[in-house]
């Protein structure tokens, strides 16, 4: 018993080291209930924590010991809120919260300045907070399958968003800021509940060469003769010619019209 008990404790101590020493701590499927007090007390060394397909309900406060992390994926767990004190994340460039029960974000969200990468599709929510505005450097937003009904007028201040998804919600319209968002280039908003969009989106966002817009309520008519559609055209078919040159396979999607005929 006694030889049994020192190599498990051998081996967690191994592991320990190990994650201390790489920065990264890869815990998938690996039916954790709770976060483990051994990642917890790692605190500077932490620059990766992957802690996906799980049964955790809550994620501690003491998580915001881990001020170097900068990819925190917890995507299919079981997880309702994220704890207030998130902002201290400081070095947060991704964040995966994909699959879990989540009905709101914090207002703290707006701290993690250096976000490139948020993705928490397939969860419950029905708003976002007006401080995503702050996310100046998130060039990736994946909500889709929430419950959202209208993406915040802030969303258009987060200037280096270059993808957004958005579907499978009940959004009935856009903001008219994201007009602002010059580098975006797609736009996925299929199987919601819009029936137009801001009319200069095709002018202002020079750099949207895909928009998905499949089972809503607006119609292909009202698509093309929108301020902008020639250009918009010419972008996406010089994107397709592009990924046709380089032999890439590509999807259906890739051909996107834009809207439902």
């Amino acid at each position: 018993m006694g030889c049994c008990e020192s190599k498990g404790a051998d081996s967690k101590a191994n592991r320990v080291s190990r994650w201390r020493s790489t920065g990264i701590v890869a815990l998938r499927d690996a039916k954790l209930k709770t976060f483990p007090d051994e990642v917890l007390d790692l605190d500077r060394s932490v620059r990766t924590l992957d802690l996906t397909h799980n049964k955790l309900v809550e994620i501690p406060m003491e998580i915001s010991k881990l001020v170097n992390m900068q990819r925190l994926i917890l995507a299919t767990n079981l997880i309702e809120r994220l704890p207030i004190n998130l902002g201290k994340l400081q070095s947060l460039k991704v964040m995966i919260l994909d699959g879990n029960q989540i009905t709101s974000l914090p207002d703290e969200l707006g701290q993690l300045v250096r976000l490139e990468k948020l993705s928490i599709s397939g969860n419950m929510l029905v708003s976002l907070p007006e401080t995503i505005g702050s996310l100046r450097n998130l060039s990736l937003l994946n909500v889709s399958n929430n419950k959202l009904k209208y993406l915040p007028e802030s969303v258009g201040s987060c200037f280096s968003l270059e993808e957004l998804q958005a579907n499978d919600n009940l959004i009935e319209e856009l903001p008219a800021s994201v007009c602002n968002l010059v580098h975006l280039k797609s736009l996925c908003l299929n199987n919601n509940k819009i029936s137009q969009i801001p009319p200069n989106i095709l002018k202002d966002c020079k750099a949207l060469q895909n928009i998905s817009l499949h089972d809503n309520p607006i119609s292909m008519d009202q698509f093309q003769q929108m301020e902008g559609f020639q250009e918009f055209e010419a972008r996406r078919k010089k994107k397709f010619d592009k990924q046709i040159d380089s032999n890439v396979m590509i999807s259906s999607k890739g051909l996107d019209e834009g809207v439902d005929l």
